[in-house]
C-alpha cells in the first residue's frame, strides 16, 4: 500500500514542488487546495504523468466542517505537510486594523489547528507519522509592516513545539522548516529587482531559495533517517539569518 501524504495549499509553490517530489517517491499525494481547482488538477496531472498517484481535493481548511471531510477522505495518513499561508496584509501597527492583523493571525492558527487535530487522530489509531509545518524566518528576523505575518508564524512556531511534545507518544515526529524568501508566484510582488539583489548578496550561497530547495527538505524529513528527529526547527534561507545586521 502506498503511503499517504496531505499537502494543503498545493496547487502551487512549494506546495505544488512538495506534491511533485512526494509523488515521484511513491506517495499518494492528497492535493488540497482553496480556490484554484485548475492549478491543482495541474498538478496532480503532472504527478501522474512521472508514474505516481494523487488527488485534489478542495476544502478552506480553517473551516473544521471542510477539514473533517478532507481528512476523511485519507484511507490512512503516514505525512500531513501543513503549507497553506494565509495572505498577510503588509502594514506598520501604527495604522494596521486589528481586524486585518487578527484575520492573518486567527486564520493562520486555524489553518493548522483544525487538520492538524484531524491528522493526530488518524496516525495515532496507526501509532505513525510525519507532521511538517511550514513557517518563515520572518518570525526570527524584523521588516517593515510585517508584524501580522511574523506574529503569526511565531505563534506557528509554538503551536508546532507543543503539538510536537504530545505526539511523540504516538508515535508521531512534528518539525517545523522556515524558508527565507522563495522564488514563487505569490512572492513575485515583493521580489523587486533590489530586492532580489539584496537578498543573494546576503546569502552565504549567493542565491535566493527555490519551491525545491523546500521540497526536498520537507521530504527528507518524512525519511526513515529523521524518525529520531522531533521538535526541531530548520531555517532554509540560504545562509541569509548569518550575515543579516
Amino acid at each position: 500500500m502506498n503511503q499517504v501524504a496531505l499537502i494543503t495549499g498545493a496547487s502551487r509553490g512549494i506546495g505544488a514542488a512538495t506534491a511533485a517530489r512526494l509523488g515521484r517517491r511513491g506517495y499518494h499525494v492528497i492535493v488540497n487546495y482553496h480556490r484554484n481547482e485548475a492549478a491543482a488538477r495541474a498538478v496532480v496531472q503532472d504527478i501522474a504523468s512521472a508514474g505516481g498517484t494523487a488527488e485534489a481535493i478542495q476544502a478552506d481548511i480553517r473551516n473544521p466542517a471542510q477539514v473533517a471531510d478532507l481528512v476523511a477522505a485519507c484511507t490512512r495518513l503516514d505525512l500531513l505537510v501543513c503549507n497553506a499561508n494565509i495572505a498577510p496584509t503588509f502594514a506598520p501597527p501604527s495604522v494596521m486594523s486589528w481586524a486585518d492583523f487578527s484575520e492573518k493571525v486567527m486564520g493562520e492558527l486555524a489553518a493548522v489547528f483544525h487538520v492538524t487535530q484531524r491528522a493526530l487522530a488518524l496516525m495515532g489509531r496507526q501509532r505513525s507519522g510525519r507532521i511538517v509545518y511550514v513557517s518563515s524566518v520572518i518570525a526570527d528576523v524584523t521588516m517593515p509592516a510585517a508584524v501580522s505575518h511574523a506574529t503569526a508564524k511565531a505563534a506557528l512556531n509554538t503551536f508546532a513545539r507543543q503539538v510536537a511534545a504530545e505526539a511523540g507518544h504516538h508515535g508521531i515526529t512534528v518539525n517545523t522548516v522556515a524558508p527565507g524568501m522563495v522564488r514563487t508566484e505569490a512572492s513575485a510582488a515583493a521580489r523587486t529587482p533590489e530586492r532580489q539583489k539584496l537578498l543573494t548578496k546576503n546569502s552565504v550561497l549567493g542565491r535566493v531559495t527555490e519551491p525545491d530547495d523546500v521540497a526536498a527538505l520537507i521530504a527528507a524529513l518524512a525519511d526513515d533517517g529523521f524518525h529520531a528527529v522531533s521538535g526541531a526547527h530548520i531555517p532554509i534561507d540560504g545562509g541569509f539569518q548569518l550575515l543579516k545586521p
